[in-house]
This record gives structure tokens, C-alpha cells and sequence, in this order.
């Protein structure tokens, strides 16, 4: 049988679509994202750090991961794949066809839905299976078997709340020795909801813990010192509004200082929490691997399409800011 993304009538197949989860999810997962595209040209993104982890079902064609964040890790086809919460671009490639979903996982759903704390994932992408077994494949033809958008986000929600609840299952009348200590919790949600800005020896004092402590205890169960998250976290809000004021534009997108005037660099910088432009660009330049403006001019085709750059796919609906949404950032 024909792949549903071959084009029919020689005509190309661009599909997108964003969903949140079921209600029961929306604590520990922050939103679905579907996508299918064939006959288009090909082409290759950055998949850049984001409060999320990242996992992969896909629908025909495996997902091409040219480079990982970690450089150490070999580039490979994945039909499943889970990625960490990472400080590095990785980079995606296609040859005009993907399809597939992409669960956005919050770090404090990672023991609940994954078995295991999300730092133990930090920096790497792995295939999904070697940490989900055959649970996941058997989630994955469920995914495939089904006929349209709707009916697929509803396996991956029927699935995940299944895993949920068995979790749940195995924790009540127990210890919580497999439980997000509260103290973490807190910590997560305090940074996410200061957008990054919180001072890390402001959020210590806040739970009455050492700076070292907290540094450790953070790093093991969510593989990020927590000023390494707080930068994500920032960094991630700066981008999508970046990414939506260029959609909304008529805007240049150049790097060409005559020709950006109307993104309003400076006036974003200083909004999402940096000192100033240089700032912004630094940060950037660390996390993304170039500048602002030159990352929007190499996505910016996504953008007229309606999509959000620096996903770990193509197809992204634009939404604004982590903590406090079920979309992400709407």
C-alpha cells in the first residue's frame, strides 16, 4: 500500500498539526505535535534546547538526526527517538519527506512516564525502545494503524495515560523513594515561572538548601545545573517570540542591521530577561550556534508556512513561553 505522504497527483504533502493532551496528561506533558510532509524540497534545521524532552514516534520514514547535541554521538536514522534536555543545537535532516508525532515531555513527568529521572537522558538522544521496550512499538503501530490526525493523538494520549497510571499503580502504598523529591519540584516550577530570570542563589535560599546541594541534587534528576536550565528556559521564550514577531511581520530577516529594524532586537532582549542585545547574541551564539537574526533568515521558510523553527521537526504552530500554558508557550 501507498505511504499516506506520498503525493497524489504529483502535488506536495505539507501537513501540521498541534494539540494539547488529555487533561489527565497536561501536568507532565506539554503539548502533541503532528507533521507529514513529501514532495517538498529537502532541507535541514537546528533542533535547539528547549524545557522539554523530546519524543519521536514516527509515521513512515525514519527521522535523520545529522548531528546530535552531544558531538560524541554518531548521526543516525531513528523511527524512534528520545531525546534530554541539552544546551546544544542538533541538526535534523530531511530528503522532502518526514512524518511522524512529537510529545513534548516535561522533565517532572519523566520517572512517571519514562521510568527513569530525565537527567539520566541529559545531552543524548537515544532510541526510544532501548529505555520504553516494546511497549513503544506496539504504541507505534497502534499510531500508524490509525486514519487521520484526531485519531492518532488519541493512541498517544490513550498510551501515555495508560503508562501514567501504571505508574501510579506501582507507587501507591509505597515509598516515595521514586518520586521527584518536592524540594525539585518546586525548584523546576520557580525557574519556569520567573522565565529564567530567578537568581540561583535566590531559589537555594528559597528552599533552604546550599548552592552546592542544590546544584547537584537539580543536575542528577533533570540533567541540567539549574542556571543551565534557567538559561534554556530564557533562551527558549527569546526564540518563539523572535519566531512570532517575524511571522506577524512584514519583516527583513537578514542579518543585515539595515534590514532588521523591525524585529526589535534590543527592546526583545531586554523583555526576556538579558542585559541587552549582546546579550541576546552571546547566548544565542552559545545555545543556537549563530546569531539571532542569522538562525531566523536560515528558518524563516518555516515561519512562512506557519511553522515554529528549532523544533526537533519541522512543522511547529507558533505559541509563546513555558510554565503556565499546556501548549507550550501560547
Amino acid at each position: 500500500m501507498q505511504p499516506e505522504s506520498e503525493p497524489e497527483g504529483g502535488g506536495p504533502v505539507d501537513e501540521s498539526v498541534r494539540e494539547p493532551p488529555g487533561a489527565a496528561l497536561r501536568p507532565v506533558v506539554g503539548w502533541y505535535s503532528g507533521y507529514r510532509q513529501a514532495g517538498v524540497p529537502a532541507g535541514r534545521h537546528r533542533g535547539l534546547p528547549s524545557p522539554y524532552l523530546t519524543l519521536i514516534l514516527t509515521l513512515d520514514d525514519p527521522l535523520t538526526m545529522l548531528a546530535h547535541p552531544d558531538p560524541r554521538q554518531v548521526p543516525g536514522d531513528f523511527r524512534l527517538l528520545l531525546g534530554g534536555l541539552h544546551t546544544a543545537p542538533a541538526l535534523i535532516g530531511h530528503d522532502g519527506r518526514q512524518s511522524g508525532v512529537q510529545i513534548a515531555l516535561d522533565p517532572l513527568g519523566a520517572r512517571a512516564l519514562l521510568g527513569i529521572p530525565a537527567g539520566e537522558l541529559a545531552e543524548i538522544d537515544v532510541s526510544a525502545d532501548a529505555v520504553l521496550g516494546r511497549d513503544i512499538v506496539l504504541a507505534q503501530e497502534r499510531l500508524r494503524a490509525a486514519k487521520d490526525w484526531p485519531g492518532r493523538f488519541a493512541v498517544v494520549d490513550d498510551w501515555l495515560a495508560k503508562r501514567a497510571a501504571k505508574s501510579a499503580d506501582k507507587s501507591a502504598g509505597k515509598s516515595a523513594g521514586t518520586a521527584i523529591p518536592a524540594e525539585l519540584t518546586h525548584a523546576w516550577r520557580l525557574l519556569l515561572h520567573s522565565r529564567g530570570t530567578l537568581p540561583i542563589a535566590e531559589l537555594a535560599e528559597e528552599l533552604g538548601w546550599s548552592a552546592r546541594r542544590l546544584s547537584g541534587r537539580f543536575s542528577a534528576e533533570f540533567g541540567l545545573t539549574p542556571k543551565a536550565a534557567a538559561r534554556v528556559i530564557r533562551f527558549d521564550r527569546a526564540r518563539r517570540r523572535l519566531a512570532d514577531r517575524a511571522r506577524r511581520g512584514p519583516v527583513e530577516v537578514w542579518p543585515d542591521a539595515d534590514r532588521r529594524r523591525g524585529l526589535g532586537l534590543a527592546g526583545l532582549a531586554v523583555d526576556a530577561g538579558y542585559y541587552d542585545q549582546a546579550h541576546l547574541d552571546r547566548e544565542f551564539n552559545a545555545l543556537a550556534g549563530c546569531p539571532p537574526v542569522a538562525w531566523l533568515a536560515e528558518e524563516f521558510r518555516n515561519i512562512q508556512s506557519g511553522a515554529v523553527p528549532g523544533e526537533r521537526t519541522w512543522n511547529r504552530p507558533e505559541n509563546e513561553g513555558p510554565g503556565g500554558t499546556t501548549t507550550k508557550e501560547q
